[in-house]
């Protein structure tokens, strides 16, 4: 593992926070659209979100019919240096910082504030599902010979079969007992040529809080704690 520090370098290419949540029955999605007055200083850009879904309906003597159906479910606001955006949609609230990252701080009281936006214009009635995900490109140095020099868990490939391995996609979910929370934890190179691994962490719990209740924040702070964890533990100090 590699030793836990402040990194000047950070490889991550995008952060998120995100929760599931109730609404109200009667929260529609203009309703969403209406919170863009309270924060276009700093989201001028609106982008509609659509939900799709299909479904196959079977008839006696007819054959099978395909029935798609979209439909909006909320609104994306994004700064205008496209390095951060807020959603505020049907089923939940969700804010990614994208690169360059900064501190943790800055991204979870950024989200604190607009989600008391979203507290205002939508009302939640709970907060079911709290995540917090992170994707990490790491650049690596090549030719790559040996991937067990810069991660802690390789690929493995069976002992008498050739070790050159061009491609890879590993995922395990893992559960921290402290918290109940959850990880799925991938790595996917996608071609040895280009040395890029992504790590991508999704820790998440699934809960009932209340809106304005302040477990959720404390919750994310322990998730950020072993969104960490997990990420020094599956590089090395040569990484």
């Amino acid at each position: 593992m590699a030793i836990p520090t402040r990194l000047t370098n950070a490889p991550i290419t995008e952060a998120l926070i995100d929760l599931q949540v109730k609404l109200p029955s009667d929260v529609q999605v203009d309703t969403l659209r209406s919170a863009h007055g309270l924060i276009s200083a700093g989201y001028p850009q609106v982008l509609e979100r659509h939900r799709w879904a299909s479904q196959v309906r079977f008839s006696k003597g007819k054959p099978p019919t395909p029935i798609a159906s979209e439909t909006p479910d909320g609104y994306a606001f994004t700064s205008s240096d496209q390095q951060q955006m807020v959603q505020f949609r049907l089923d939940g609230f969700t804010f990614n910082r994208f690169k360059p990252y900064q501190a943790w701080e800055f991204m979870r009281d950024e989200a604190y504030r607009l989600w008391q936006i979203y507290v205002q214009i939508a009302a939640p009635e709970m907060i079911r599902r709290v995540a917090l995900r992170y994707i990490n490109h790491i650049q690596l140095p090549l030719p790559v010979m040996d991937f067990g020099i810069y991660l802690t868990a390789p690929p493995t490939v069976p002992r008498q079969l050739p070790h050159f391995i061009n491609s890879f996609l590993t995922r395990v979910v893992i559960v921290d007992s402290v918290t109940g929370a959850a990880a799925s934890i991938s790595q996917v190179l996608e071609s040895v040529t280009q040395g890029k691994v992504i790590l991508d962490i999704d820790v998440f719990k699934g809960a009932e809080f209340r809106a304005e209740a302040p477990d959720t924040w404390e919750l994310l702070d322990k998730l950020r704690d072993f969104k960490n964890r997990i990420f020094f533990e599956s590089v090395t100090d040569q990484t």
